[in-house]
């Protein structure tokens, strides 16, 4: 029998995840033993599972994962125990290969593969099983690179892997992949944890090994050093997989290393100590323990005291880490490399002024090999000069640095602020637009297309900034910067900590807006709805805006019917037919790349051409997140594609019908109160798989939920009688979304940011 430990803290969500891959093991002699540490028994939950396996419950005062382990080795009674934690989950085969070759071969303990997901279990499986599907067809697949900003999840050996480490580590040969970020299985070595492993029970208790309870972090370390140091025979199967999941929301639910931080220097050198106590000073395991943390010095703690010039940090950690390494063995330090060496020596002789320079000198070393060998070298040289040059320059306090849709357009919020101020304002500021393609604006501006030279330099200086999406994530918020996020839609998907499994392309949304987003000081709201979501969703506690959308106040214009005909004669759209604008969103699990998402066009618009054709034009306008674009040259006359056009605003207003989907133009659209049809083809999955929604749409939207195009022409066809009977629906929604919309919003906005700044 294999006692499987599940330390449980309170993470229901995940746990069920975790105890279904307990219950498919194909493995069956197994008893489960759910430790609840410092947190009520999720009996429940576990009732649900006593018919498909061997499953008992425990609680413990102490909420530490050690102390949890340690209660559920007390509870165990097969021939092996393995620890899972209860946010990750097995392969079904994880089991009865590491039991089998435990058998064969006599082990005191059998380790597997860690491969690392940012997903639930079905949607893992499901991945899965379409490469499975794939590599039976002959499909050639090259590994994926790890996200780069993921957490490290290694915790056994957490002063890194080097070659050689045999005893750590296992080769990872096979080629695998199956969608960017769905799965990680590493290039080259694989960190055996706890996690990946079975134990003989009786090897255990004979040598009293246990985890250490005052170690709340890496307390793997000194319990696999005295498994490593005793064990009489260990072997590995890197076919037995253990599916480590990351946790996308480290705010909410952390995992156990997101909540130590970054600067966590105290608990790796408590457990190095720990670990150092009780094994072998002149034995293997020692050796490579040493040499893991002569690594972790010379690639974390050197370059740590070249950066922080504060001389009490630098003085509570030197003498410490020069402790251990002066205790270590002379063959131990001659085994590393030359730098090493060299900053091993100016640490001994306590020579801070050397160690920073050896320090320095690698890390342009190595600043210039990924130059020359990495893609993308023109990018790390400007953002190397934002960082290091532009935002140590003084702010330009009269310059306003504007941005839409990542530079892709001259249009909503930023663009009816860049112009009231001009009118408001005239001559008092500078302008700067970000622009891939150069516009001819109403008012001066320099313009710089995104990520250029010019780009960086006016993000590093720039007094004000107005975007209407979010910055780069290497954004340094600068004394004196003000930033007005206008934001870009009443959320009618649930956004960032309301979204329970991010399946975007890029599973670091969640904690990648929350940095992001400390950087505004002001955000825009359209309604009480978005601000109550605004400050949940976004975690955010600083001014909102609450006067509408500036990109709105055009639809309250006392002369929008005079500006629809000249938006119409700039387009050449015919004058003699009714127009649909049809304004699709994305979907969040088809994409290519990061904010570059696949669209295929479900509407049958050649079907609608022949239906609807001799009174009516369609306007297309994708997402701008949507890299695909849609040929329809064979439909001219009938479906104009206005996906590049700059300002969507300007085609509500030329628009006597929308069609949309889930897209927040819908919100906008209702100032106008004209009729909208919703094209909902694929809404059970996208209600429940991909986002989940705010508003129950069956009953809160002011038009009908269609799902084929038949259904779309008909309702065309008959749209003033379907119009009437979403009237109240339409007064109810209107008021709720609509309500603080009065053609004024820019002007209050530039009052209550540019205003007070005035001289």
């Amino acid at each position: 029998m294999i006692s499987v430990v599940v330390p449980y803290h309170g993470e229901q969500v995940y746990l069920k995840d975790c105890l279904d891959g307990m219950a498919e093991q194909v493995y069956k002699d197994i008893e489960v033993i759910v430790v609840a540490s410092g947190v009520d028994i999720p009996e429940e939950l576990i009732n649900e599972y006593k018919n498909r396996v061997n499953i008992n419950c425990i609680g413990i005062e102490a909420e530490s994962v050690s102390a949890a382990r340690n209660a559920g080795m007390d509870k165990a009674s097969g021939d092996y125990v393995c620890f899972v934690d209860c946010d990750d989950y097995l392969d079904v085969k994880f089991l009865d290969k590491l039991k089998a070759m435990a058998e064969q071969s006599d082990c005191d303990m059998v380790f597997g593969r860690i491969i690392h997901t940012w997903y639930r279990r079905d949607i893992y499986l499901e991945k899965v099983n379409e490469l499975e599907a794939d590599d039976d067809e002959g499909g050639n697949y090259e590994d994926e690179d790890e996200d780069k900003d993921s957490d490290e999840t290694a915790t056994g050996y957490f002063f890194g892997v080097e070659k050689g480490d045999s005893e750590e580590v296992i080769r990872d040969k096979k080629k695998y992949a199956c969608g960017r970020y769905m799965i990680s299985k590493r290039k080259k070595y694989n960190t055996v944890t706890v996690l990946s492993c079975i134990f003989k029970l009786s090897f255990l208790k004979e040598n009293n090994i246990r985890f250490d309870e005052e170690l709340l972090y890496y307390s793997d370390v000194p319990f696999l050093c005295r498994v490593i140091d005793k064990a009489y025979s260990v072997d590995g199967d890197k076919e037995a997989e253990y599916i480590k999941r990351y946790h996308n929301d480290p705010i909410h639910l952390p995992s156990l290393l997101q909540t130590a931080g970054k600067d966590d220097f105290n608990n790796k050198i408590r457990s190095y100590d720990i670990a150092v106590r009780d094994i072998d000073r002149a034995g293997n395991v020692r050796f490579r323990l040493d040499r893991k943390l002569l690594h972790y010095f010379s690639t974390e703690i050197a370059p740590a005291i070249r950066k922080n010039e504060d001389k009490a940090w630098r003085k509570k950690r030197m003498p410490v880490i020069r402790e251990k390494i002066m205790a270590m063995d002379d063959a131990t330090i001659k085994s590393v490399g030359r730098y090493k060496k060299k900053l091993v020596k100016a640490l001994i002789d306590d020579d801070l002024k050397k160690l920073c320079k050896l320090s320095g000198r690698r890390n342009l070393r190595n600043w210039i090999r990924a130059l020359i060998l990495k893609p993308k070298r023109g990018m790390r040289i400007k953002e190397y000069l934002y960082r290091h040059r532009f935002t140590s320059q003084p702010v330009l306090d009269n310059v306003v640095f504007l941005e839409s849709f990542f530079g892709k357009s001259y249009s909503d919020s930023p663009k009816y602020i860049f112009e009231k101020l001009n009118e408001m304002y005239p001559g008092r500021f500078e302008y700067v637009w970000v622009l891939d393609k150069k516009r001819k604006l109403p008012y001066p501006a320099k313009q710089v297309k995104r990520f250029s030279v010019g780009y960086f330099k006016y993000l590093g200086r720039s007094k004000y900034i107005v975007f209407n999406s979010r910055q780069p994530k290497y954004f340094v918020k600068r004394k004196g910067n003000v930033f007005l996020e206008t934001w870009h839609g009443t959320p009618l998907k649930k956004l960032v900590f309301d979204i329970e499994e991010v399946v975007s392309a890029s599973p670091t949304y969640k904690r990648n807006f929350y940095i992001q987003s400390r950087s505004w000081d002001y955000l825009v709201s359209a309604n009480g709805f978005s601000s109550e979501v605004f400050r949940r969703a976004f975690v955010y506690d600083k001014p909102l805006l609450e006067f509408g959308y500036p990109r709105n106040d055009i639809l309250h214009s006392d002369n929008k019917e005079e500006l629809a005909e000249k938006i119409k004669d700039k387009t050449g759209i015919r004058k003699d037919r009714k127009v649909i604008l049809y304004a699709p969103t994305w979907r969040d699990d088809e994409y290519y790349d990061h904010g570059k998402y696949k669209f295929s066009l479900h509407l049958d618009l050649k079907l609608m051409k022949e239906k609807l054709g001799d009174e009516y034009v369609v306007l297309l306008r994708t997402h701008y997140f949507i890299a695909d674009y849609l040929d329809v040259r064979d439909l001219d006359g009938f479906v104009y594609n206005m996906s590049r056009y700059d300002d969507i605003a300007e085609l509500y207003l030329i628009s006597d019908i929308l069609v949309t989907d889930y897209s927040s133009v819908f919100f906008d659209y209702a100032n106008l109160r004209r009729p909208m049809l919703f094209y909902t083809y694929d809404l059970d999955k996208y209600r429940d798989v991909i986002r989940g929604f705010y508003i129950d749409m069956k009953k809160e939207l002011p038009g009908p939920l269609l799902f084929t195009t038949e259904e779309i022409i008909d309702s065309i066809k008959n749209i003033e009688e379907v119009s009437a009977g979403y009237t109240d629906v339409y007064d109810t929604f209107y008021e709720k979304y609509c309500g603080w919309e009065d053609g004024h919003a820019t002007e209050n906005c530039i009052k209550e940011v540019f205003g007070n700044k005035e001289k």
